[in-house]
């Protein structure tokens, strides 16, 4: 399905590139002078009503003399061009040029973000200030947006193996808690990822990558900018066979993004996200299983594995009795995953300073998991409404920005659980649970941005959000000589949330610029969270509350004209009920417990400096200092059971120090212009896996070497052609990609048990990516 998937939307780009080169240039000059007197007498309108010099506002349009308008928005971006947060861009300069095998390729380049290794070859779980530091896939308590379409499900889930990197022209990463703003999830704030616009691309291009361990990327995109519409279209096809045992992969992805001018008042947005994949799928090991066997070699089968080998164990008959225990390759663990969003967008000028902006998208999620001892599948079907007013004036002679918007999202969740049989991949058993139900959200915010001098900005923010979490479960049981047992818990539980927030912005001098933020996030539990217990089995836990943070921000940006950039923040963030996940052991669920009270803190820095003609330096830091404040952990074993308190202890999962350092170099000028090459050095810092800081994964400095021939257009006979060749983790350092949090234990004698014994509990650790080499080869026409 995939290949042909990707096939036809190849096929599509290039019989599309024949028609777009018949453009009629004289009408495109002739619409070009019309829009632009159209924007030249708006504006002098704005210029009449307002006395106060305006600030920065997103204009209608923009004009490219000799060449297109690019239609764009006036009304109040939710991700884009953001006032009164901490914001960075992350420009495709950066990494255009690269493999961009997964999302973490891009984000990492993010002061405050920390990229790890998920559920999968190319599922990675992003942290912005460790906010999914203690989840194993996919992204908690971030939303997630793609050209301003929400790609985050109202249940809070977003993943990013949904599309591939090389569609992205940019991306915005906003940290810190962001509810005011984004509603449910928002703790730690959002990702913004932007398609490449059809005038960008103009044309078609398409790019084939290779790789060790059987990568390769076949990917194109065609695009086109006219006077009153923008259209692009990407699709890729992408293979692998995983460096560590049972982790080859085939994914096809198709992206789009189409909008419109209606006349001068009205304009449109079509958005369109495909992706469908299958993922083979290794155990997470323990800590002793990855050092004697970090890439799961020579383990085709349980009976004659080789040391180190990861194994599940599932029921013979696949309802209960004898139990055997069998390898990934054995069971053939994988996810067969599909994801449909589609959305649109329509803006209408209600007036020269008012735009009313109306937004619905769905988004489905099929998935179907044998990935464990419990295999898993499910509907996930949602639907996101927005609309919203934004006014470009004045208060008390001073230019202003107010905003105000509800919103509505629904998710339908439908979800099964099995006992896994011998019978591979196809092996379902025994249902153990079935979960449906719906999680509702609706709310309203508000938000106004004025500007108190031609230097400083006031900005203040509140949104108020209902969400009705209805589910039910019903757990099925099967005694050995006995009929089964059927238990129903119902989840029916109202949450009430308010989030404001503020912000001032301080252009203390043309090249420094300061700010102070006060925000605050919350999230609900998941519905998964509801009926797991601690004893990782399926049952009650339905009294989770949802968790708050309120976080303070203090930041500077020093710009230099073109040639340097810097910023620098440090954030203090108080939660309460904090959501924390462990595992329980690899043939057992993750379970969901509330922690009172924990502080976030922690300091970012991110630059970019061109000291001198082609030389470029980049680089972005991380502190993170996570730490509870009151939690007191009880464990049980047998007949024994303790209180066992947390304060002081560091949250696990969490990085404390996470640096990239890219050094580069790109001829700007001469016959050899385009030709460049960078070397990278990423830092991850030693980190806990457990509430009582006993097991810590160990630090790793990994190097990346990278060259490239980037001409730019009309530069002679090579300009349509792009090349580069990279190495990823040069000096082969095995290192721990992923570690889920684990769970502490007691002994028989009611003391904890030490690191020695936490070592071997299974279901945590993935070993990152070997030394791999890459090539890649771009076209244009």
């Amino acid at each position: 399905m995939s290949k042909l998937l990707v096939s036809a939307a190849v096929s599509a780009v290039l019989c599309a590139s024949a028609a777009s080169a018949q453009t009629d240039e004289a009408g495109r000059r002739a619409e070009l002078l019309r829009q632009r007197a159209a924007i030249d007498a708006e504006l002098a309108k704005l210029d009449a009503a307002t006395p106060q010099p305006r600030p920065a506002v997103p204009s209608t349009a923009s004009v490219d003399a000799g060449n297109e308008i690019l239609v764009t928005s006036k009304a109040l971006s939710l991700t884009t061009r953001v006032s009164g947060q901490t914001v960075t861009t992350i420009d495709s300069t950066l990494f255009r040029n690269t493999p961009a095998t997964t999302i973490a390729d891009i984000v990492r380049l993010s002061p405050g973000v920390a990229v790890t290794q998920g559920n999968g070859p190319r599922d990675v779980s992003v942290s912005v200030r460790g906010s999914n530091a203690r989840n194993g896939f996919g992204a908690r308590n971030l939303q997630v947006f793609e050209d301003d379409f929400p790609v985050t499900q109202p249940d809070g889930l977003a993943r990013f193996d949904l599309t591939d990197p090389h569609a992205y022209g940019a991306v915005d990463v906003v940290r810190g808690p962001s509810s005011a703003r984004y509603g449910n999830y928002a703790l730690g704030g959002a990702v913004n990822f932007r398609t490449r616009s059809g005038r960008e691309i103009d044309g078609v291009e398409a790019g084939f990558d290779a790789g060790g361990d059987g990568f390769a990327n076949l990917y194109a995109t065609i695009g086109q900018g006219y006077a009153n519409h923008d259209i692009a279209v990407f699709g890729s096809y992408v293979r692998g066979d995983g460096a560590t045992g049972h982790t080859g992969y085939e994914t096809g992805t198709l992206n789009a993004l189409a909008r419109f001018e209606l006349g001068s008042r009205n304009r449109v947005a079509v958005k369109l996200i495909y992706n469908e994949g299958e993922f083979r799928l290794s155990t997470r090991l323990s800590y002793n299983q990855y050092l004697a066997n970090p890439y799961q070699q020579g383990c085709r089968t349980a009976a004659a594995a080789a040391p180190g080998c990861g194994t599940i164990s599932v029921l013979v008959n696949g309802v209960n009795g004898a139990r055997i225990a069998q390898t990934a390759d054995e069971g053939d663990l994988a996810r067969n995953d599909r994801r449909t969003i589609v959305g649109t967008r329509y803006e209408h000028d209600l007036g020269p300073e008012t735009t009313w902006r109306t937004q619905a998208t769905f988004d489905s999620r099929v998935v179907n998991q044998p990935t464990s001892a419990t295999p898993f599948k499910g509907t996930l079907d949602s639907y996101n409404l927005t609309s919203d007013i934004t006014h470009h004036g004045s208060i008390g002679g001073m230019a202003s920005t107010s905003f105000l918007g509800i919103f509505y999202n629904y998710l339908d969740n439908q979800s099964f659980s099995f006992n896994k049989t011998p019978a591979g991949r196809n092996g379902f058993g025994a249902l153990t649970q079935t979960v449906f139900g719906d999680v509702r959200n609706l709310g309203v915010r508000a938000r106004e941005e004025l500007q108190l001098t031609g230097r400083l900005q006031l900005i203040g923010g509140i949104g108020a959000e209902r969400s009705i979490l209805a589910m039910r479960q019903t757990a099925y049981t099967y005694p050995v000589g006995a009929s089964p047992v059927l238990r129903l818990t119902p989840a029916d539980r109202h949450f009430t949330n308010v989030a404001p927030e503020a912000a001032l912005f301080w252009q203390a001098m043309d090249a420094v610029r300061l700010h102070a933020r006060v925000g605050t996030g919350y999230g609900i539990p998941q519905s998964g969270n509801l009926f797991v217990t601690a004893a990782g089995v399926a049952g009650n836990n339905a009294s989770l509350k949802a968790q708050r943070n309120t976080g303070v921000d203090l930041g500077a940006e020093v710009t230099i004209g073109n040639s340097f950039k810097a910023e620098l923040t440090g954030y203090y963030e108080w939660f309460t009920n904090e959501l924390v996940s462990q595992s329980a052991g690899v043939n057992l669920l993750a379970y969901t417990s509330n922690v009172p009270r924990s502080v976030h803190r922690g300091i970012e820095l991110g630059m970019h400096w061109q000291p001198l003609g082609g030389v470029k330096l980049d680089a972005s830091y991380s502190y993170n200092d996570q730490y509870y404040t009151d939690f007191q952990e009880r464990l049980t074993a047998g007949s024994v059971s303790r209180v066992l308190g947390r304060n002081g202890k560091a949250i696990p999962g969490v990085i404390p120090h996470f640096a990239n350092l890219r050094a580069g170099y790109d001829q700007p000028v001469g016959p050899l212009r385009g030709i460049g090459g960078f070397a990278e050095l990423s830092y991850r810092d030693r980190f806990f896996v457990d509430n009582s800081n006993l097991l810590a994964m160990p630090s790793a400095t990994l190097v990346n070497l990278n060259l490239h021939y980037d001409p730019p257009r009309g530069s002679g006979p090579l300009s349509r052609l792009s090349f580069y060749a990279a190495v990823q983790n040069l000096f082969d350092v095995t290192y721990v990609g992923s570690a889920s949090v684990i769970a502490n234990s007691l002994a028989n004698t009611g003391s904890e048990n030490p690191a020695s014994v936490l070592a071997n509990t299974t279901g945590s650790v993935y070993a990152g990516q070997p030394r791999t080499v890459y090539a890649g080869v771009k076209a244009r026409f």
